[in-house]
């Protein structure tokens, strides 16, 4: 029997605790992080969600693949962003889809599409429904309804290619379900986001997804050979080439596109050979910015880690790695045919260099060898993938738990790291009293670092939302003013947009509201998400 999900929060339901660890964890908040939580919420239940009648039928033509029950159309109502959370946990779900098409091939994705287009329903693409950004909610506002088109029934590797190391997949496959077909033929895409047991590969294409490389391959981006995508006013299909100088490439066109250009269906994609060699160690610091230089000089060495994340020391305490007030650098190297001992060594040198530490010493292992997870990396590998369900129990003790995350070059990251701290703390504490405010580096460049911050503060229950506004607000205005990306990896959706319009050219916009206008003329797909509305048309009901 498949393990069910959360209607309402992250991954699974039995993963949810029960009231005496709540009670545990907002202890734990108290005396850790003086953050008062309060006592904890009864989560809701399906049956007692209530939702408006669809505004639309299932056609006959779909009737074998979509639906209109209760459960799926609720399931397909939000992401899982803070603000979804939250509203999930109060079962509201006013914003829910009024059909939910279930495609099982390509042929019945492009049947919704000119079903939708032809009666003016507007269309949601759905992967893993794990969107932080609200990409995949619409009110269907202007439309005389809303369908969320699920990809995960197109969930196969379709055609490996060992001799150029690369694999024909659909874009419903999740993670887990990609990793293991591909394991057959000893391979692995290497592409582990924080949401890979949930999220699927054109979800990741769709929103440029970051992924298990810290350096050179740290984007999904970095894996595409060619990209197959279905949009109102026809296919597009990239040829399969390992580069091409052939004018602007019609891959980035649907990479980040979000879809509001198209649907993916499918990619070819980049695979590796599954890692043999595996080498790491964390090293500690007193000092945040001597670590921060030392990152800066492992990510200029050319020794391109796969694994150089920089946690500071709140960052360190949240996720119980070490609590000694140290800031903590987890370097890793990993390789399917070379002894990694050299390159280990090398970080490691420019790192205890810069004042750092490494008690544990650095660990090597080859195919012989258990991969283990002990020490601090391990401590961080597992509260890595399990930091999401946290989110849900906080939001049931009514702490408010979000995270912001971005790039800038190195000369740019001392002011924007001040303002950051000094702002955020600013406004934590004005609007909930207190607060708490984390840095870590997810991945690093020769030019820069993509912090990633997380802040936690006392929320008031009904005025969260409020709360969370002013504070995302803030924080997308110090970004925006000391010249950071507003998302490195979380795209655009809907809740970026205001500061994404400010940081792209204006003529860029010009350009993909044309290519909008184009695609999608009657503006059905995705609307409200990466681009404009009003850059493609806004049907109202037709006979």
């Amino acid at each position: 029997m498949a393990r069910a999900l959360s209607f309402w929060g992250w991954g699974y339901a039995d993963k949810f605790p029960g009231r005496a660890q709540r009670l545990a964890l907002g202890g734990r908040l108290r005396l850790g992080l003086g953050i008062r939580s309060g006592l904890p919420r009864r989560p809701p239940r399906l049956d007692q969600i209530e939702l408006r009648t669809p505004r639309i039928e299932v056609p006959s033509q779909l009737a074998d693949f979509c639906t209109t029950r209760k459960e799926a159309r609720i399931r397909h109502t939000y992401g899982r962003a803070y603000r979804d959370i939250v509203r999930g946990f109060r079962g509201d779900f006013g914003s829910a889809p009024d059909m939910v098409a279930l495609p099982r091939k390509e042929e019945q994705v492009q049947a919704v599409l000119e079903w939708a287009d032809q009666h003016g329903v507007a269309v949601v693409p759905f992967g893993g429904g794990t969107s932080v950004v609200g990409g995949v909610e619409s009110d269907g506002a202007g439309f005389r309804g809303v369908v969320s088109l699920d990809l995960k029934g197109l969930d196969q590797v379709l055609e490996v290619d060992p001799i150029s190391r690369a694999a024909r997949i659909q874009a419903g496959a999740t993670g887990p379900v990609l990793e293991a077909q591909l394991a057959i033929d000893g391979f692995t895409l290497r592409h582990f986001p924080q949401s890979f047991e949930f999220s699927t590969l054109g979800g990741w294409l769709a929103t440029r997804a970051g992924g298990h490389f810290a350096t050179v391959y740290t984007h999904i981006d970095d894996f595409v050979e060619s990209i197959r995508m279905i949009a109102p006013n026809g296919l597009i299909e990239s040829r399969r080439l390992p580069a091409s100088g052939a004018g602007p490439s019609p891959d980035r066109l649907a990479l980040g596109s979000e879809g509001a250009l198209g649907v993916i269906t499918e990619a070819w994609m980049r695979v590796l050979p599954r890692p043999r060699y595996r080498a790491k160690a964390s090293v500690r610091f007193k000092d945040f910015e001597r670590a921060v230089e030392a990152v800066r000089a492992i990510a200029q060495s050319g020794l391109n880690p796969a694994n150089c994340r920089l946690l500071d020391a709140h960052e360190a305490r949240l996720n119980q790695v070490v609590t000694d007030g140290s800031s903590v650098l987890i370097l890793g190297f990993e390789s399917a045919d070379l002894e990694l001992k050299d390159r280990l060594e090398q970080a490691l040198a420019i790192a205890l260099e810069l004042d750092g530490q490494c008690p544990e010493g650095p660990v090597h292992r080859g195919p012989q060898d258990e991969v283990g997870s002990a020490g601090a990396a391990g401590a961080w590998r597992s509260a890595f993938f399990d930091g999401p369900y946290l989110q849900s129990s906080l939001v049931s003790l009514g702490v408010m738990a979000d995270t912001f995350e971005t790039a800038c070059t190195w000369d740019r990251f001392p002011a924007l790291h001040e303002a950051l701290t000094q702002r955020i703390g600013e406004v934590l504490r004005r609007v909930c009293g207190a607060g708490f405010l984390s840095c870590r580096f997810t991945h690093v460049y020769p030019d820069g670092p993509a912090p990633y911050y997380t802040f936690l503060a006392p929320a008031k229950w009904g005025g969260e939302l409020q709360q969370w506004a002013e504070i995302k607000a803030v924080a997308s205005n110090t970004l925006q003013e000391h010249g950071a990306t507003i998302t490195h990896h979380h795209a655009v959706g809907r809740i970026h947009r205001p500061w994404y319009e400010q940081q792209a050219p204006a003529p860029f916009l010009d350009v993909l509201k044309a290519a909008k206008k184009s695609l999608d003329p009657n503006g059905i797909l995705n609307p409200g998400a990466l681009i404009p509305e009003s850059a493609g048309g806004r049907p109202g009901p037709t006979g």
